[in-house]
C-alpha cells in the first residue's frame, strides 16, 4: 500500500517522525493506485504499534491506545499506517480501503463484519464487540502467516454510543 499525499515539507503517509511535523488532528487525503482514495488523521503513537494495528484515540490529545477488547465501548478508531510507536507522531487511516492487522488463525470473507476480540487486532465480529463503519473489503485466509485484511472503512468507531 502507498498512499500519498502533496505536503510540501510534509510527513507522508507511510512515515513516522520523532518531530510532530503537522498539526494533531489534521485530516487529509490521500491516493493509492491499487486502493484508490483514503482520509487520514494525523496522532501521536503508542508502544507496540504496527502497520495496520487498530487504535483509538483521545479526540483532545490525539493520543492513541491500541483498540482494547470489550463490550459496547464508544470510541473512534484508526488504523496505523506505520510502526508509530510512543512519542513518534504518524497518520492513521479513517476512511477508505485499508490493511488491518487481524488474529492470525482468523478468516473473514468479503462483506463481513469485524470486532476487535484481541487487543490490538481484528477479527471475526462478537456481540457488542463490532466495529461500526468497518467491512471486510476482501477475502482473508486463516492460513499460518496471513496476519492482515483488507478492510473498507468510513470513520469507523467501537459499538456503542459516542457522547
Amino acid at each position: 500500500m502507498a498512499y500519498t499525499i502533496t505536503l510540501p515539507g510534509g510527513q507522508q503517509i507511510a512515515d513516522t517522525s520523532t518531530v510532530k511535523q503537522h498539526p494533531l488532528g489534521s485530516i487529509v487525503r490521500g491516493w493509492d493506485p491499487t486502493y484508490g482514495e483514503g482520509e487520514f488523521i494525523y496522532l501521536l503513537g503508542v508502544a507496540s504499534t504496527v502497520v495496520g494495528s487498530p487504535v483509538t484515540f483521545d479526540a483532545t490529545t490525539y493520543q492513541t491506545t491500541l483498540a482494547a477488547v470489550g463490550t459496547n465501548l464508544p470510541r473512534r478508531l484508526a488504523f496505523a499506517m506505520s510502526a508509530n510507536v510512543a512519542s513518534q507522531y504518524g497518520w492513521y487511516q479513517i476512511s477508505g480501503m485499508c490493511v488491518a492487522s487481524k488474529s492470525a488463525s482468523i478468516c473473514c470473507v468479503a462483506g463481513a463484519a469485524v470486532a476487535v476480540k484481541t487487543t490490538g487486532l481484528i477479527s471475526k465480529t462478537g456481540s457488542g464487540k463490532e466495529i461500526s463503519g468497518a467491512l471486510v473489503a476482501t477475502t482473508a485466509s486463516a492460513a499460518t502467516g496471513r496476519i492482515t485484511v483488507i478492510l473498507s472503512i468510513d470513520r469507523p468507531r467501537l459499538q456503542g454510543r459516542i457522547t
